[in-house]
């Protein structure tokens, strides 16, 4: 049930819905609900959202938000993301209590992943 004050939901552009779609489910298994040609929705992720059609992208350097995936096992979520088309923006780095990396799924949104010291 959402929570008043709470973040709830999330959208992002996507160039190509079908891809961007594909890429989810491939590496985090994630499935979709299609609302007409132009707008996809997730739920249950950790926070519900969707993907609408644009030419756009979500990208820290043009000041967008980042969101960060967690990972028990970096190196295999990199994997993943490599092998289903994403692109590492950022390679694996150290920071105060972890390590992580940025990358972009197909539709060139932004996005990071990271894991706990030692994980």
């Amino acid at each position: 049930m959402p929570t008043h004050g709470k973040l709830d939901y999330v959208e992002f552009p996507a160039r190509d819905l079908s891809a961007t779609k594909s890429f989810f489910a491939s590496v985090f298994g994630w499935s979709f609900v299609d609302y007409g040609p132009d707008y996809t929705a997730f739920s249950g992720e950790g926070l519900d959202g969707g993907f609408f059609k644009a030419e756009l992208a979500a990208q820290t350097p043009n000041g967008s938000a980042l969101l960060v995936f967690y990972s028990e096992n970096l190196e295999e979520t990199e994997a993943k993301i490599i092998s289903s088309g994403g692109k590492i923006v950022k390679p694996i780095f150290e920071f105060p209590g972890g390590r992580r990396f940025h990358f972009t799924e197909p539709s060139g949104n932004e996005l990071a992943v990271w894991s706990a010291s030692g994980a």
